[in-house]
């Protein structure tokens, strides 16, 4: 089993910035592939990015392309997501995730985190 935490959500008003982290444990990190999905107030959710095990491949959401970069460190068991530019259509809750390869399919995730809010004001 692999436990995943997400932390560093909050409220930031449109055009700024956040850093969400995600904390694995359980497993060895490095063996997965990570990625970020999330899901707005009565919608769906959403795949947003996600990053290979070596982490030499990323691939990005049409939607926050140039906006957010993912990134991993292994030796902390940790991978990040750097939100900028920050839009009002962005507030969801985000959700880290693990999974044997990187696809843009939630069904492909086997470990998920609880979720952390991000809230952007206009």
């Amino acid at each position: 089993q692999v436990q995943l935490v997400e932390s560093g959500g909050g409220l930031v008003q449109a055009g700024g910035s956040l850093r969400l982290s995600c904390a694995a444990s359980g497993r060895t990190f490095s063996s997965y592939a990570m990625a970020w999905f999330r899901q707005a107030p009565g919608k769906e959710r959403e795949f947003v990015v996600t990053i290979s095990w070596r982490g030499g491949s990323t691939l990005y959401a049409d939607s926050v392309k140039g906006r957010f970069t993912i990134s991993r460190d292994n030796a902390k068991n940790t991978v990040y997501l750097h939100m900028n530019s920050l839009k009002p259509e962005d507030t969801a809750v985000y959700y880290c995730a693990a999974g044997r390869i990187a696809t843009t399919e939630e069904r492909d995730y086997d470990y998920w985190g609880q979720g952390t809010q991000v809230t952007v004001s206009s």
